[in-house]
């Protein structure tokens, strides 16, 4: 439920072309729909521009499957995040429209409104193949929410000619979101290059001293290039969802 829809909803009272029971029945779940193990928040479309969205970690195949189907309901676009293969299955098999973005772990209902050919563009950049899945889970995040996304993978800084070739198409972007471990040098070299924001994605890929992702993270963080955010360590869907927002602000003047 967003504000279109309840701009028409209430259109279609005032004009006669739905009785005040009907209405109320439409908004029987709204704001919050009790479903005993979750309180689905109906509301968080109007409140941010961005739905609920399921965390799948430490839930059964059962309760996201039962998630998905309400989010979904209205017909727009539900994800569900940090979803393992074989619960994605069972997920599945429940909800037959169900697609599962195995690099991206991401189970998704509904398809997401195209974007305009011309719409702001999120570019998408990953320094190895290893963090490939964390930059897909930005890239369906980012499509999810109707935002026209490419992507350029494999340019990190061991081989930065591969960047460089590639430029101009990096600063087309009106956000770009770079993913990277090791020692997560590569978002602030773009960020030295380009005057689009730029979303740093550190990730758990490296070695021993990596600590996990904490290297990259603190290299990040410490980076001295200007107009560079940085989100939690293998969270592409937090940076999917920071870009959206960004692009949405400046498409809809903050509406």
């Amino acid at each position: 439920m967003d504000k279109d829809a309840i701009l028409k909803l209430l259109e279609a009272v005032r004009d006669g072309g739905m009785s005040v029971d009907s209405a109320l029945g439409t908004l029987r779940n709204f704001p919050v729909e009790e479903m005993g193990f979750a309180r689905l928040d109906h509301h968080r479309r109007l409140r941010t521009g961005m739905p609920e969205v399921v965390f799948g970690e430490g839930k059964s195949a059962q309760q996201v499957a039962a998630i998905l189907e309400s989010l979904a309901a209205d017909g727009r676009v539900a994800l569900a995040t940090r979803v393992d293969h074989d619960k994605a299955a069972a997920v599945c098999r429940v909800l037959s429209e169900a697609v599962y973005h195995r690099d991206a772990r991401i189970v998704q209902v509904n398809q997401s409104v195209e974007p305009e050919p011309d719409a702001p563009l999120i570019m998408v950049v990953a320094a190895g193949t290893s963090d490939l899945g964390v930059a897909e889970e930005a890239v369906i995040t980012a499509r999810g929410f109707a935002n026209r996304v490419e992507t350029l993978y494999d340019v990190g800084v061991a081989g930065v000619h591969r960047l460089l070739s590639q430029l101009e198409k990096i600063s087309s972007a009106t956000v770009i979101i770079v993913v990277a471990g090791m020692e997560g040098a590569l978002p602030g070299v773009i960020a030295g290059l380009v005057d689009s924001p730029v979303i740093a994605v550190p990730t758990s890929v490296g070695y021993g001293s990596g600590r996990g992702g904490i290297a990259a993270l603190l290299s990040m963080l410490n980076s001295c290039a200007p107009g560079m955010a940085v989100v939690n360590i293998d969270n592409g869907f937090g940076a999917g969802c920071m870009a959206s927002t960004i692009v949405r602000s400046i498409t809809c003047g903050g509406d």
